[in-house]
């Protein structure tokens, strides 16, 4: 297959070591099907598999590093290096039953059995650099570990489940999946509010020192 050069309208973009003429203002994934090259990552948004599956390294002029991104919503741009990733399966699976996930007295219980990993983050943020989302996964990871499932959960609202996260962490936490299983907790839960659970816990273990005769404790009546 011949290599396309840009002409007027069109911008040069180096996709997988193909020299690709993409249309000024179209995405890199419509640049590469445009282009009559194969589309094997199996993307949701084109009715093949699911969404996150368009993962893509990017570097631009100027850029001495390339960034993680997703190739249906980055605009091709003149001189882009772009190149798929592949896909990064979790180091080992987490079994657990969705309809188990209904006590929040043993949230952080239930996070450390099936994901006991996640207490042993480097807090080396390579999760956070990885996501093309801008989802902020090292902070959901620690809040998930502290037992904090419905913060945690509300974070990773916006994950896509590209495993660019999983990739990059050195202690083989998944964060994506950990993520996708606060979400799962969250709407199994009962609706007793996760900080009160959390604090309880705390007061239980002597963490929480409660001091009966503390300033503020007696508030002055009103007349």
């Amino acid at each position: 297959m011949g290599e396309a050069r840009a002409g007027e309208g069109t911008v040069d973009v180096v996709f997988d070591g193909h020299v690709i003429a993409a249309n000024q203002g179209v995405s890199l994934l419509q640049a590469w099907i445009a282009a009559g090259l194969p589309l094997t990552e199996n993307a949701g948004c084109m009715g093949q598999g699911v969404c996150g599956a368009c993962r893509v390294l990017v570097r631009r002029p100027g850029e001495r590093l390339a960034g993680t991104a997703l190739a249906c919503e980055t605009k091709a741009e003149a001189g882009m290096q772009v190149s798929f990733v592949d896909h990064f399966p979790a180091r080992r699976p987490h079994r657990y039953a969705l309809e188990s996930l209904t006590d929040s007295w043993s949230i952080a219980e239930q996070i450390d059995t099936v994901f006991p990993e996640a207490k042993h983050c480097r807090h080396c943020s390579g999760c956070d650099r990885a996501c093309p989302k801008g989802i902020p996964v090292q902070r959901m990871v620690n809040l998930a570990a502290e037992g904090q499932v419905f913060a945690a959960a509300e974070l990773f609202d916006a994950c896509v489940m590209c495993n660019l996260c999983v990739a990059a962490c050195p202690e083989h936490i998944d964060p994506a999946h950990l993520g996708q299983f606060t979400r799962r907790m969250h709407a199994a839960l009962t609706l007793r509010p996760a900080d009160l659970m959390q604090r309880l816990r705390q007061i239980e273990a002597g963490e929480q020192r409660i001091d009966p005769e503390a300033p503020g404790t007696y508030p002055p009546a009103h007349a």
